[in-house]
């Protein structure tokens, strides 16, 4: 027997789905973490999520679930950060495909509750977005939770839903999460964090490295994200809840909106009515955008120089710490780039590395 861990909103929640198996249920029992690939355009330059037609050498796990082993690749020009997680983690990851709507997913779960009799099932989310109406501000990419959360609500299983990180992914305020988040079921602390230290060197997600951030004790403002989100980090940020999947389901407008569509294009539209915009649309344009805009070379003096220019100008806003995509978006680099500037930065200013943020440099003095 095993558990089963639904990463909600792929990308970094598959790297926070382990984290929180061993916090949880130790290190002698091993989980199949079934993640969207789906890394956005830091790491994959098409946009929306990969499906099992865009990688060689997946492996089935059972009819509709295919698992992702550390030797699959991706067929260029996708790009995926599943096959070096495999390789990394002690897991099984299981490619969720919403390329059949959430009546797909749904499939996919039910054959793997059969197959894999788990002692239990639970469903993640980084940050609290899964719990969004659909018509707040802040809100930018509820597709992949709503799915996910419509086909667990479907599932003839019990399915735990768990929030980490209130706030952290930026889509909706702490204040507002608060009244909305159940029992408090573990708070994250440095040695949970150990597990996943490696991977967060490398891999691009900014909701997990906060995440860990918060519970390694590290405290201010994180910018993100190519609009420069300001996120607070508080101690609010290490916490893990648990919120009734019904109640959530009830309050995401989306996701129950999705609950019969049986193709991806159908679920876009449903976004596009209810929230007003497609994720995947933005991905599609802001893709379009960077074809025609070459990245700029990495060349070090320039990029140190540019990065004293953001960062004076970032501790105006009140910002303390930064992620790694973050500066690799503010400076213009591409994706491709961007192991190559932490690689840079953390050797140059190895005490502004608050591991796996970055540091702003304080003020010089009379500044």
């Amino acid at each position: 027997m095993t558990r089963l861990i639904v990463a909600a909103g792929g990308g970094g929640d598959a790297v926070a789905a382990a984290m929180l198996h061993a916090a949880l249920y130790g290190d002698d029992e091993r989980a199949v973490i079934l993640t969207y690939a789906w890394d956005r355009l830091l790491v994959d330059p098409l946009p929306g999520p990969r499906g099992p037609h865009d990688f060689t050498g997946l492996e089935p796990l059972t009819r509709s679930v295919l698992s992702v082993p550390p030797q699959a690749r991706p067929i260029p020009p996708a790009d995926s950060t599943l096959p070096r997680l495999a390789a990394e983690l002690p897991h099984t990851l299981a490619l969720l495909d919403p390329h059949h709507g959430a009546q797909g997913i749904t499939r996919q779960l039910e054959e793997l509750v059969d197959h894999l009799t788990p002692r239990s099932v639970d469903l993640l989310d980084i940050g609290g977005d899964i719990l969004a109406r659909g018509d707040e501000p802040t809100l930018k990419s509820p597709l992949a939770d709503a799915l996910t959360l419509a086909a667990c609500a479907q599932t003839n299983t019990p399915v735990r839903l768990l929030i980490a990180g209130p706030g952290l992914d930026g889509e909706i305020p702490p204040a507002d999460l608060r009244p909305l988040l159940g029992p408090h079921i573990h708070t994250f602390t440095t040695p949970d964090t150990n597990s996943i230290s490696a991977i967060l060197d490398w891999h691009p997600s900014e909701a997990t490295a906060m995440l860990t951030a918060t519970a390694r004790g590290i405290r201010g403002t994180c910018e993100v994200r190519d609009a420069g989100l300001p996120i607070p980090l508080t101690d609010e940020g290490p916490t893990v809840h648990q919120v009734d999947l019904d109640n959530a389901l009830d309050r995401n407008t989306l996701a129950r909106s999705v609950m019969t569509t049986t193709t991806l294009t159908e679920a876009e539209a449903y976004s596009r009515q209810i929230c007003g915009f497609s994720e995947i649309d933005y991905e599609r344009d802001k893709a379009a955008r960077l074809k025609e805009q070459p990245p700029a070379p990495l060349d070090a003096g320039t990029v140190l120089a540019r990065l004293d220019t953001f960062e004076r100008e970032a501790r105006s806003r009140g910002v303390t710490h930064t992620t790694f995509r973050r500066i690799t978006e503010a400076l213009g680099l591409s994706g491709g780039q961007r192991e190559h500037l932490r690689a840079l930065l953390t050797e140059t200013w190895p005490h502004q590395y608050a591991a796996p943020l970055w540091e702003l440099s304080p003020p010089e003095s009379g500044q």
